[in-house]
Formats: C-alpha cells, sequence, structure tokens
C-alpha cells in the first residue's frame, strides 16, 4: 500500500510539472490546459483551482455516465492543480526565449507526462477524471477510443481557443505525442496499462 500512495502522488507531482513546462513553453497548450488558461481570463481564480473545479464537474459528469470514481480520480482533481499553481509560481522554471528552446521545454514536458501517466495509473487507485470520462463516454455511445477521445479534446481545444486560450502548433505536438510517450513509460517498464485493475472509492486488500 505504501508503494501505492507513493507511486500516486509521485505521478501527480509529475504531472503538476509536466503541464507547467508544456504550458511555459508557449507554443501551444494541451487542449484541456487551453480550455483553463481561457477560463482564467474570465474568472478571478488560479490555473490550479480552475484545473480542479472543471475536475469535479468532469467527475460529476462521468458518474452519471457509469463511471464511479477511484481515491486516484478525486487525488487526480484535487493535487494536479496544487502542483500547477506551485510549478506556475516557481521562479526557478525559465520562460523559453528561442524557438528550439520552447520546443525542448514542450517535448520534456510531454515525455514527463508520460512518466507522470505510468505511476499514478500504477497505483491502481482510479484514472484521472478526465479519462474516466473518456470511459464512460465510450460506453454510452459504443463509438471506438479515438473517435470518442478526438471528439473531446478537438472540442476542448476549440472552446479553449474562443475563451482566448494557447492554442498553437504545441496543442497539434502534444495531441500526436503524448498517447506515444504514455506508452513508451509503460513498455519501458514492462507493463500495461490496460491490465490495471482500479481500486474504488472503497477500499479493497491488495497487495502492496
Amino acid at each position: 500500500m505504501v508503494k501505492r500512495i507513493f507511486y500516486l502522488f509521485w505521478g501527480l507531482l509529475l504531472f503538476g510539472l509536466g503541464i507547467v513546462l508544456t504550458i511555459k513553453s508557449n507554443l501551444g497548450a494541451a487542449p484541456w490546459d487551453a480550455f483553463h488558461l481561457g477560463l482564467i481570463l474570465y474568472f478571478p481564480l488560479t490555473l490550479g483551482q480552475v484545473s480542479q473545479l472543471t475536475g469535479i464537474l468532469v467527475i460529476l459528469i462521468s458518474y452519471f455516465l457509469g463511471i464511479k470514481p477511484g481515491w486516484g480520480t478525486v487525488a487526480n482533481m484535487y493535487f494536479i492543480g496544487i502542483f500547477i499553481d506551485y510549478f506556475m509560481a516557481s521562479s526557478w522554471l525559465f520562460v523559453p526565449t528561442s524557438w528550439l528552446s520552447q520546443l525542448g521545454m514542450l517535448l520534456v514536458g510531454i515525455w514527463i507526462i508520460g512518466w507522470a501517466s505510468f505511476f499514478y495509473l500504477s497505483a491502481a487507485f482510479g484514472a484521472g477524471p478526465r479519462d474516466s470520462f473518456m470511459v464512460g463516454s465510450i460506453e454510452k455511445t459504443g463509438w471506438p477510443v479515438w473517435k470518442v477521445r478526438t471528439v473531446i479534446e478537438t472540442s476542448v481545444a476549440a472552446l479553449g481557443y474562443f475563451l482566448g486560450g494557447p492554442v498553437g502548433i504545441g496543442t497539434i505536438i502534444i495531441a500526436f505525442t503524448l498517447g506515444p510517450s504514455i506508452q513508451w513509460a509503460f513498455s519501458i517498464m514492462g507493463k500495461r496499462a490496460q491490465d490495471i485493475e482500479h481500486d474504488s472509492l472503497v477500499i479493497r486488500s491488495r497487495e502492496s
């Protein structure tokens, strides 16, 4: 159990760092982050707080779609928001000034998110709010994963764009490389994400 808890929080910390790196690259944020950054232009909230509130809404929608949240789902919603605000305010994270350094920061952020996903998913406390929403949508529509994910991501990116969020070439790069980054991390560790059995909010015994 201790190992699983460490994996969960280490993964969430890395996730917050990876998100901030992709944002600070200033090439265009991931669809959900572009949406969050668009929202903070209209509300007196931090980026992390908007992420948390959006996460709550998505968890509720997923629940009504038949997907029960796990402890990791709730922790994902709450702590990633905290870590985002921490890293956004950190002075040691520089803002790149050249296109090459911007691209480098973006790719490092994507690589970190890949490993972050491995750790928090391997903890098996439940997928994140947005992944749960995707699974619920798949079950309700019967559409394949790629179609549901494409509809969700493009819709959120469009909303972010019209709200004034940073949608750019980085958004496209993230869309095409984030999945392979996650898959690469799992492959390195010799595991498959689909083989993980997640706990719900009712904890059952499991080997640590």
